[in-house]
């Protein structure tokens, strides 16, 4: 444990090493004079100026106190909505200001802006100057001509000077503009260029040069020079805290040596101008709180760094504890997780400064919310893959797991072993499927048990008969029941069982009815029950048919996973989750839990954790004593996986209560052990769709609307959880189970291809009470559905795809890169959708080559004069795979 300890110290010294190491700290020329200018609006929070932000004459003279040591003058872009409040409140502060009048279609407010700008200039003598029109003209709001006409009835009335604001090509394409004004103003700004912030000022430079050849003799102000704060990248342009300190202290730096007139975009961060590329809120030297973003002297370095170092060493340190109560970890294993935990506190941290350091109109803030709240449970399930890839990589053996060969038991050799009654139920089954399940039983090698084999509900003889004869053949140790009009399906079937049972049963067996059991089954793991507190022994299901198709070569892969990684793990905590067939429970426990409950469709897992819960302890062995058939059909895989989940999902709502703090004997381990289970299962699954699904709405916001769009912070994480969980399958499989890599492969594939299936099962188990409990189609009686099984996946799967397409062409122009990013995420999103569509379209690859063999043989039969003779279809096959051709009688 001292070694744990010194790991984890370690670690988080490491941590705060890399953030010392990581810390930004830049040099920038100083500049301690005063500003000739910078941009004004006196506008407050997310409201647009045009609904309902008036000034206030207070706020206004609050803001203008705060600028007067800054600067010697302030811009305006309107006359009216109480800007012209502004010029008298600047004059009792002793600041110059250059009115604008709003240009742009409404004609009526152009008159109102003109005629406010006129009113002001001849009203207070600190106006030095009128600006018509803002960047009127780039819009496309007005002609040369018309705006000229509007400068020169401004200029008629007024003796200050009156010019338009205007990106610095237009007045180079338009040097007639150029004539009619008394000064270029003129609009530098980079960052909308694409330009990098350490070209920024070389390129303004260059342009006012460009400026001045073009226009010798005229007076030439950068009436805008700026770079945002926060935002977005638009092509090699990144905002950010750091670029605009070294920017404008550069750019003023380099103006005042050549003596450049120009104004800095902008005085205070204008919140409200969210709908402009996501960069809009962030142009302020002072932030929406109206303090200084960085000083103008000393080096450029953030002061809330140490904060946020500190956010993450205590989100890691506090991560990695829960380490300190794991059996034995080994430093490998501390490393891992605590590595982990240390990153998810750097992610906190980044968190907290996007929060802090972003402004939010409701949509956004919503919008944001909701991603973080969908991203802490997808954080805790990728940790817990971590936890379980640490653990088997890296940890210590597993202590609990029953080994075929080693004693189960401390019980002396000659103790007697209790009587065992094994329960067959069977639901409309093959009979001779069945037959082969009840011989394999009656081959156990155990000298006391008894097979009792409920038929329930299937009136047909043809399914009950042959079973009857043959229970009676196999002697008196088969019961035979066949029961009609049971409720409660399978656990109905199960309780009536338990009423046949023999009463000096001391434990029941419980196996499906596909299942041929080892002859050693019970001889080995019954032995467990010598210890009074075992009340369950599980053994895994494996399958016989896995080499029927290349479907059922995955999908056994897939169900191998579960039984040799999961069930291994939740073991060494107590906390196996009972499926049913191939389990042993104690007679006394299955009592003390209450017997077989039919308010669920999982009732094997339903009581095993009600016995958990009464304090029984159970074990597992990944040994397998049985082989049974796998669903005949895709169809047939996916609704025994609704049935789990929606099962699991009534499961989580009857016994959540019993996860309260004295309502049961489960030990926290075991609480953590099903929870995280059903989160990673039932939760990650859901999220997964979920996620997707807003991901999809969210795509022609960001692909054409110019606002915010999915930061890093949402986006980065859903591609690491998904790395998590690539790495958490090859290495858990090549680790712990034992197949090839193509089957490996096709395993995740099918694992992938029920995530809309969980989802919708767990939907409806919000919505309903209780489905009816579907039977597994398996030996063969089912035939293949000719409508395609992944409709709906193969739709959200192509829009995913189309969405990210989308993204990337409308991005070409912007190469920004939170949209690569989530394009990315959204093809990342679609691999479970599209591992459906590809199991159905494999699926259906087999139905319609099925149909042309079967059509070509028949035909052939035809021409030749042969009649072709169906052969009965195999025990575990879904189709005939052949014709007999007989020839004609004569």
């Amino acid at each position: 444990m001292r070694a744990v300890v010194a790991v984890l110290l370690f670690v988080t010294a490491a941590h705060a090493g890399l953030w010392g190491v990581l810390r930004d700290k830049q040099q920038a020329p100083e500049f301690r004079g005063i500003l000739p200018s910078v941009s004004y609006a006196p506008f407050e929070g997310t409201a647009h100026p045009d609904v309902d932000n008036l000034p206030n004459a207070d706020k206004v003279r609050a803001d203008l106190k705060t600028l007067a040591p800054l600067t010697r003058a302030i811009r305006l872009y309107s006359s009216t909505g109480g800007v012209e409040i502004v010029p008298p409140i600047a004059a009792e502060v002793g600041l110059k200001v250059t009115v604008g009048a709003w240009i742009d279609k409404n004609v009526d407010r152009n008159e109102r802006e003109m005629l406010s700008a006129i009113d002001l200039a001849r009203r207070n003598s600190n106006v030095n100057g009128i600006v018509v029109g803002n960047e009127t003209i780039y819009r496309g709001e007005q002609k040369i001509d018309d705006l000229i006409k509007l400068i020169q009835r401004v200029k008629s009335s007024v003796n200050v000077p009156v010019t338009t604001g205007e990106i610095w090509n237009i007045w180079l394409e338009h040097p007639e503009l150029a004539s009619s004004v008394d000064f270029i103003a003129a609009h530098i700004l980079p960052y909308w260029e694409g330009f990098s912030d350490k070209q920024a000022v070389e390129q303004a430079l260059i342009i006012y040069q460009k400026l001045r050849d073009a226009f010798p003799g005229k007076r030439i102000v950068i009436a805008e020079f700026g770079w945002p704060s926060a935002g977005y990248n638009l092509k090699k342009g990144n905002p950010g805290p750091f670029e605009q300190a070294v920017t404008l202290r550069t750019f003023v730096s380099r103006a005042e040596a050549i003596g450049m007139e120009y104004n800095i975009v902008e005085a205070i961060d204008q919140p409200w101008k969210f709908f402009e590329g996501g960069v809009g809120p962030y142009w302020g030297i002072l932030n929406a709180s109206r303090e200084p973003k960085f000083s103008w002297t000393g080096p450029v370095e953030d002061p809330a760094y140490w904060k946020l170092m500190g956010i993450a060493l205590l989100v890691g340190v506090l991560m990695s504890l829960p380490i300190l109560r794991l059996y034995r970890p080994t430093i490998l294993q501390a490393l891992l997780l605590s590595a982990a935990a240390n990153g998810v506190g750097a992610w906190v941290a980044t968190v907290f400064a996007y929060w802090t350091g972003h402004y939010f109109v409701f949509g956004s803030a919503f919008a944001l919310t909701l991603g973080l709240t969908l991203l802490v449970p997808l954080v805790l399930i990728a940790m817990a893959r971590i936890e379980e890839i640490a653990a088997i990589a890296f940890g210590r053996n597993p202590r609990r797991l029953l080994v075929k060969g080693e004693p189960a038991a401390s019980a002396a050799e000659d103790a007697a072993l209790p009587k065992v009654s094994i329960h067959v139920p069977a639901y409309f089954e093959p009979p001779d499927m069945l037959k082969q399940t009840l011989d394999a039983v009656a081959r156990l090698d155990y000298p006391d048990f008894e097979c009792v084999v409920i038929i329930n509900n299937t009136p047909d003889p043809e399914f009950w008969q042959p079973i009857q004869d043959h229970c009676r053949a196999l002697g008196e140790r088969f019961k035979f029941i066949n029961a009609e009009k049971v409720e409660g399906f399978k656990a109905g079937a199960l309780r009536i069982a338990m009423e046949r049972t023999a009463a000096d049963a001391e434990i029941i067996g419980i196996i499906d009815a596909d299942y041929v059991v080892q002859p050693d089954w019970l001889k080995d793991l019954v032995p467990a029950f010598a210890d009074p507190r075992v009340g369950l022994v599980q053994a895994p299901q494996d399958h016989r048919d896995g080499d029927r198709s290349l479907m059922h070569y995955i999908m056994n892969g897939e169900y191998a996973g579960f039984f040799d990684i999961g069930m291994v793990q939740r073991n060494e905590e107590n906390a196996i989750i009972v499926h049913g067939t191939m389990c042993l429970i104690r007679r006394a426990a299955m009592d003390m839990a209450g017997g077989w409950a039919g308010d669920t469709i999982c009732e094997d897992t339903d009581l095993g954790l009600a016995i958990i819960e009464h304090g029984w302890t159970t074990h597992y062995t990944n040994h397998r004593y049985g082989f049974g058939l796998l669903p005949d059909t895709y169809e047939a895989f996916k609704k025994q996986r609704h049935r789990w989940a929606y099962g699991g999902f009534q499961i989580v709502k009857k016994h959540w209560r019993k996860f309260l703090p004295g309502a049961s004997r489960l030990s926290q381990d075991q609480k953590r052990e099903f929870a995280l289970g059903w989160l990673n299962w039932l939760g990650a699954e859901s999220l997964g769709v979920l996620v997707a699904i807003l991901n999809l709405v969210w795509v022609p916001i960001v692909a054409f609307a110019d606002i915010a769009i999915p930061d890093r912070i949402l986006t980065l994480p859903i591609i690491a959880a998904f790395v998590v969980s690539l790495v958490h399958f090859v290495a858990l499989y090549r680790l712990r189970v034992p197949v090839k890599a193509p089957q490996m492969l096709g395993a995740m594939v099918a694992a992938m291809s029920v995530q809309w299936t969980v989802c919708r099962a767990v939907a409806q188990g919000l919505i309903t009470e209780r489905l009816a409990f579907a039977r597994t189609s398996k030996g063969g009686l089912s035939v293949m559905s000719i409508e395609f099984q992944a409709f709906w996946e193969a739709v959200i799967g192509v829009l995913l795809l189309v969405g990210a397409a989308v993204l990337v062409v409308t991005n070409n122009f912007k190469e920004i890169t939170e949209i690569y990013i989530f394009a990315a995420v959204l093809v990342l999103e679609s691999l479970p959708f599209l591992s459906a569509v590809a199991i159905a379209i494999l699926e259906n690859s087999r139905i319609n080559a099925f149909s042309f063999w079967r059509h070509a043989s028949v035909r052939t039969a035809e021409l030749i004069g042969l009649r072709p003779v169906s052969l009965p279809a195999p025990l575990g096959s879904t189709q005939p795979v052949a014709s007999e051709i007989r020839p004609e009688a004569s």
